[in-house]
């Protein structure tokens, strides 16, 4: 099992500005509590012992709020003094894993995912990466992504209206050798590893039934302060 996970909290928060000035976003708070302590809990649940804080943006909060530990969650921050990008964040926060491979999860969203179900596709597909992907009705917020019959990866959509389509969640299952040995420092995951890496067949993508939301817009900031009040 998979024990280890990078959490992308490093954001803006540009679209909840008018709501959350003062904290960063995966601070904002959620049914009165920090919308980060949600997503520890989650990675506790699923047996997660070490998370990595990819940190820029008022990191200081999430410091000084959380320290080295969350319950039996042991914290690592990896700080980034300027914004790398997601691909430069996650990459920065490999070099504090012990071990090649970790959970990433999305600072501002919340994906009710296996981490155990999403290990075991991971491994029986032999991928340098697997996403956890959310099927959606009536949006166009998302782009989509496309996948075969062997649930390879082989394209991403960009955003446009869809009825009906599967999107990328924010969760991954990562082998550090995903990343290239020559590659800026600063870099778009999405761009420069996801789009770029399918055509080598080893990103795999896995449909989950999970609960799931963005906090990145009002609307949706605004519903979670009631779906969480039971968490």
């Amino acid at each position: 099992m998979i024990s280890e996970a990078i959490v992308l909290a490093g954001g803006f928060g540009t679209r909840l500005q008018k709501v959350v000035a003062e904290v960063p976003k995966p601070m904002a708070p959620v049914a009165g509590k920090p919308f980060l302590h949600y997503i520890f809990d989650y990675l506790i649940k699923n047996d997660i012992t070490h998370a990595v804080l990819a940190v820029g943006y008022l990191r200081e909060v999430i410091i000084d709020t959380y320290g080295d530990n969350y319950r039996s969650l042991k914290l690592t921050y990896s700080i980034e003094t300027d914004p790398l990008g997601t691909g430069g964040g996650i990459m920065q926060a490999c070099k504090y894993l012990q071990g090649n491979e970790a959970m990433v999860i999305n600072g501002d969203t919340f994906f009710d995912v296996d981490l155990h179900a999403l290990t075991s596709f991971h491994q029986q597909q032999k991928a340098l990466l697997s996403v956890a992907l959310k099927r959606m009705e009536n949006f166009d917020r998302y782009g989509t992504v496309e996948t075969n019959d062997t649930h390879q990866i082989t394209g991403f959509r960009e955003k446009r209206y869809m009825s009906e389509g599967l999107i990328n969640g924010g969760i991954y299952c990562l082998n550090t050798a995903i990343f290239p040995e020559h590659i800026p420092q600063k870099f778009s995951f999405e761009k420069e590893i996801l789009e770029k890496e399918i055509h080598a067949g080893r990103i795999f993508g896995m449909e989950s039934q999970g609960y799931f939301i963005d906090i990145g817009i009002p609307e949706d900031y605004a519903r979670a302060q009631d779906d969480f009040k039971s968490r």
